[in-house]
């Protein structure tokens, strides 16, 4: 079949991507308004202006398909899914690991949130700051900002370690290759490989740099340090 190409309608610009976890509780969602958004799943019903929905399982679709279409209303539904509707941008399942550089297929990491990442890539973003990218159970046994898939806990929390977790290494080294930066919003993340810090930081941060441009790398890697955990 002929797959999607992603356009690279957002060349230089930041991503926000909006995942599943608990951290996303308590988000303003009109915090994001005006910026280039990817929801993930059921993170649609948070943010329905979002530019783009991305899922990748297609019982998913199947369960929640009339939903999105009453209440999303962004300009794209993408996936690596095999499902018939014509609503729903198809992209080449291009392997399990690494960053796709093709614009019409994503690596797949076993997750929708590390597939996001490579299409936030094939967008052309160049920054891509992550929310909801807990990668952890949540006290109290929270697994989701919504209210989750029914699976118990305990599954969840081995699923994130076991067949999420590892793969997104991967991605490190191909995003530095490329010039993309990675920020993930969620101070308490699992997800250790990029710098964490909470979304009031990144604002600060981002606000930072737009007061002190064209001060090169060296001031950009400071500010880094001064508003990440670590």
């Amino acid at each position: 079949m002929r797959f999607w190409t992603v356009p690279r309608e957002w060349a230089g610009e930041t991503c926000f991507i909006v995942g599943g976890g608990p951290s996303v509780s308590g988000l303003d969602p009109e915090r994001l308004r005006g910026r280039r958004v990817i929801v993930i799943n059921r993170s649609y019903k948070l943010i329905p202006w979002a530019d783009v929905l991305y899922f990748c399982d297609a019982h998913w679709w199947l369960q929640d398909g009339r939903d999105v279409k009453q209440i999303f209303e962004g300009k794209y539904i993408a996936s690596i899914a095999m499902v018939k509707d014509p609503i729903v941008k198809r992209l080449e399942n291009a392997g399990r690991e690494g960053l796709e550089l093709a614009p019409t297929g994503l690596r797949h990491g076993t997750n929708s949130g590390f597939q996001s990442i490579n299409l936030a890539y094939h967008f052309g973003a160049k920054r891509i700051v992550l929310l909801g990218f807990d990668q952890k159970v949540g006290a109290g046994d929270v697994t989701h900002h919504h209210g989750g898939y029914g699976v118990p806990p305990d599954i969840v929390r081995h699923v994130l370690r076991a067949t999420m977790l590892p793969h997104f290494a991967s991605l490190v080294e191909p995003l530095e290759a490329q010039g993309v930066e990675v920020f993930n919003a969620c101070a308490d993340s699992a997800l250790t490989h990029w710098p964490r810090m909470t979304i009031d930081d990144y604002f600060a941060m981002e606000y930072a740099e737009s007061q002190a441009p064209g001060e090169g790398a060296g001031n950009q890697e400071g500010l880094r340090h001064q508003f990440a955990t670590e």
